[in-house]
């Protein structure tokens, strides 16, 4: 599966807990990562500074759905269960 241009869920509704360039202390759930340019893309996809943690994160049809909403919602429901 191919992420869907402008989702931006996993950026958005997921926890880091590791460092992210501009962001050290990494960033909250719900939490805007500061690299989401207007269009909801990654301004650090193909760079060296991306973080492990976002290279490692793959869409799938189990956690973004068919639809971003559905993606947000999943994606609020698996981070609400790790707490």
């Amino acid at each position: 599966m191919e992420c869907r241009v402008g989702c931006a869920a996993c950026c958005i509704v997921i926890s880091i807990s590791s460092p992210i360039p501009g962001m050290p202390e990494g960033k909250k759930p719900g939490e805007r990562c500061i690299h989401l340019n207007e269009q909801n893309r990654c301004e650090l996809f193909n760079s060296p500074l991306r973080p492990r943690v976002c290279e490692g994160f793959k869409a799938e049809r189990e956690f973004c759905g068919d639809t971003n909403e559905q993606a947000f919602e999943i994606l609020r429901k698996l981070e609400n269960s790790k707490i």
